[in-house]
């Protein structure tokens, strides 16, 4: 488990599902743009649920190189081409959050783009860890 603590005004309503700010000290884990493909760069699912769980397991995959586990992620920046698919399938995504991250929520920005460089991505997310000491 990583040190951190959940930055959040006591006279603001309660967050839903996201932390206002984290305060963490440790070693830092930069996680670079990850899509819905496998690690042969194949898009196995073309719906967001799907690449949604597949670029969550990318960004864990990379956390794991530098004994990182989920809890360990600060803040995490979502990209998606469409806010309105992403609105419509809320419940799936959060049973491949969940699935992926566990209970545990970061400080995040989602965030509604033209498009991403790959054709075939639908969401893309980059996250920064910080493991302990």
């Amino acid at each position: 488990m990583t040190s951190h603590q959940i930055l959040h005004p006591a006279t603001w309503k309660k967050a839903a599902g996201y932390a206002n700010g984290i305060l963490a000290e440790g070693r830092t884990v930069w996680i670079g743009g990850q899509i819905g493909w496998n690690g042969d760069q194949v898009f196995e699912a073309h719906d967001l649920v799907g690449q949604t769980r597949q670029t969550l397991e990318n960004v864990l995959a990379i956390l794991a190189e530098a004994g990182g586990r989920p809890e360990h992620i600060v803040r995490m920046t979502w990209y998606v081409k469409d806010k309105r698919d992403y609105l419509a399938n809320l419940k799936g995504i959060g049973e491949a959050y969940r699935g992926a991250m566990g209970r545990h929520f970061p400080a995040m920005t989602m965030v509604q783009v033209a498009d991403l460089i790959e054709d075939e991505a639908v969401v893309e997310i980059e996250a920064t860890a910080v493991l302990p000491g």
